[in-house]
């Protein structure tokens, strides 16, 4: 199993909804998160004044698959999230040990 995070541009969490369902995903975390890459921030005005806004908000999506579902998930996230333009985000996969479906018990696979 894997762990994969997504973090994107709020305005297209309802794009990559979308196609993680059209994926065969049937659950994922969706947190609001703040940073930044190479991007640095972003200017901003108000009233007249300029100011940096050096955290950019940003949306994390995560979900946990089995192994042979990662590329297609990979490449729903992906094509989804894409603008084209710096700030789309980032796709991290990391190791999943272990799953507990906490209602009835179920164990791993058996618990996504």
């Amino acid at each position: 199993m894997k762990k994969v995070e997504a973090i994107i541009r709020p305005f297209k969490l309802e794009d990559v909804k979308l196609a993680l369902v059209n994926a065969g995903i049937v659950g994922m975390t969706v947190s609001e998160v703040r940073g930044f890459g190479r991007q640095k921030g972003q200017v901003e005005r108000y009233r007249g004044s300029e100011f940096t806004v050096e955290f950019l908000q940003k949306l994390k999506v995560e979900v946990v698959v089995a192994d042979e579902k990662v590329e297609a998930v990979l490449k729903a996230i992906a094509d989804a999230a894409k603008t084209g333009e710096i700030g789309d985000g980032k796709i991290f996969i990391s190791p999943v040990d272990s799953v507990l479906r906490i209602r009835t018990g179920d164990l791993d696979g058996e618990a996504l």
